[in-house]
């Protein structure tokens, strides 16, 4: 899961860098709404979590200009404002969630993982493909019935193919859903994470799309190659 933190209150911010990141997410934290809306531009996200109380502009016109332009990325809104009128003020703006200050990190992860298991039309927080299942609030993966442990880029990499099953994703999309926006990635450190992926769930459950980039493999019984 890779989230953008648009919060301007340090110790906020970096709490919840660090608490969702020991969950498995990938999140890039700015303070402002302009430096949002670059950051916007240039990379991609599975939700964004947004503060009202910015520094240079209240989260709600960033929210509304965000959906007059067609951005569609599910929007968790994070703030202090607890008047009714608030919270229908930034649902009505185009938030996909509100959740008060002050907050529990546990809730915040739940509620993100609710929002973007909404988002997928899933009824739960499981995937299953074939022999293969996910649980990415859990971040626990069994194939076959049996568990198999995977590393934090590899359960990031695995969770995008299954959102997106279907479709190529590039190269970079990839890094995106993988990595964070300021870190430094080897050329090859894609490939190592496919090689990874295909040798613990099966050669097939990474496919190459000969220069466009990568899919989820059909679902099928394709065995784990043995050592």
């Amino acid at each position: 899961m890779h989230l953008l933190l648009c919060e301007d209150h340090d110790l906020i911010a970096s709490g919840i860098v660090a608490g969702l990141g020991a969950q498995g997410a990938v999140v890039d934290r700015v303070d402002t709404a302009r430096a949002a809306e670059a950051l916007l531009k240039v990379a991609r996200f599975d939700a964004m979590i947004l503060d009202l109380g910015l520094p240079d502009e209240d989260g709600l016109k960033l929210l509304k200009r965000l959906r007059q332009q067609g951005q569609a990325l599910p929007v968790l809104v994070l703030t202090a404002r607890d008047a009714i009128t608030d919270r229908v003020a930034g649902l009505e703006a185009g938030a996909d969630d509100y959740l008060l200050k002050p907050f529990d990190l546990r809730e915040l992860n739940a509620r993100l993982h609710t929002l973007l298991r909404r988002m997928a039309g899933r009824a739960q927080n499981r995937i299953e493909h074939g022999a293969l299942c996910h649980d990415p609030s859990s971040r626990e993966t069994w194939l076959g019935g049996e568990p198999v442990d995977l590393s934090r880029r590899e359960q990031a990499l695995l969770h995008a193919l299954l959102q997106n099953k279907g479709r190529v994703l590039s190269a970079e999309q990839l890094k995106d859903c993988v990595y964070g926006f300021g870190d430094e990635v080897e050329s090859n450190a894609l490939n190592v994470h496919i090689h990874h992926l295909r040798r613990k769930l099966g050669n097939n459950i990474v496919e190459t799309v000969r220069g466009l980039g990568y899919r989820l493999g059909p679902a099928g019984s394709d065995q784990r190659e043995r050592a």
